[in-house]
């Protein structure tokens, strides 16, 4: 023992050695059962307070002038077009924001796929994490449902002009993109802007068409509520392609600029 500790012990100061001793299981379970709850909890909230907002909007906005058509004059209605697609923006960045430091803010079963592809989160994590994304579908359709008057016109449904192909990889590509923003972005204040953004013009490039899903809750949650379309797989495979193909896309680009992943 040094002179300093001998110091310490004799003038009736506190005294401790450092601890080597590692912690214990409990410890460590309790540790990892925490932090996986306050992330279901944090994607549960996160995704019902986005799809609540999103989904209130585009309500009033196919409600606008009494008439549920994305049409104007059997012409795509600009102005419809734009408030759905400014809803959904602002709203994803505004709950990224507040949710990313507590469950990382993914609000889509795509995105927590392509995460899970990139090694990003774990195989548990995910699971629950859909899990927890696909039931705040389903509370946020049927408290809009419940709150609102009318009946629930926001199921996503393809415009008479598009097939069921063309759907299913216009799905994929919007989904694509803003997958790749979300995993090229790094930390910072403005990435959640700047995937507000992207959901924003990802929006505006198919919502006429397909209803702008790129999120399988987003679907899931009002069909739960109105029914199913027959075609209502495009809205999962769909965005799940595309999320694979921003993985690929990721992986290529960090291949080529850095020589590893």
């Amino acid at each position: 023992m040094d002179e300093k500790s001998s110091t310490d012990r004799s003038s009736g100061l506190p005294f401790h050695e450092p601890s080597h001793v590692p912690p214990s299981e409990d410890r460590i379970r309790y540790h990892t059962v925490r932090t996986e709850v306050n992330a279901f909890l944090g994607e549960f909230i996160g995704t019902f307070m986005f799809l609540s907002m999103s989904f209130a909007g585009t309500q009033i906005a196919l409600n606008a002038a009494g008439t549920s058509e994305l049409t104007a004059d059997d012409k795509p209605d600009v102005a419809k077009l734009l408030y759905i697609a400014f809803v959904f923006g602002a709203s994803l960045a505004v709950n990224v924001a507040i949710f990313a430091d507590i469950s990382g803010g993914k609000f889509n079963p795509a995105v927590t796929t392509a995460l899970l592809v990139t090694g990003k989160i774990h195989w548990h994590r995910a699971l629950q994490t859909i899990v927890s994304q696909m039931i705040a579908g389903i509370a946020a359709a049927g408290f809009v449902s419940g709150v609102l008057p009318g009946p629930l016109i926001i199921a996503t449904v393809l415009d008479a002009s598009m097939s069921i192909t063309r759907g299913f990889f216009l799905e994929a590509f919007v989904t694509s993109q803003l997958v790749l923003t979300i995993l090229m972005m790094e930390g910072g204040s403005a990435k959640p802007a700047y995937i507000g953004f992207a959901l924003f013009v990802s929006e505006l490039s198919c919502v006429f068409f397909t209803g702008g899903s790129l999120n399988p809750a987003r679907s899931f949650g009002p069909a739960c509520i109105v029914g199913f379309t027959g075609y209502h797989w495009i809205y999962w495979i769909g965005p799940l392609l595309g999320s694979l193909v921003a993985s690929g896309e990721y992986y290529l680009i960090n291949f080529i600029r850095k020589g590893t992943i």
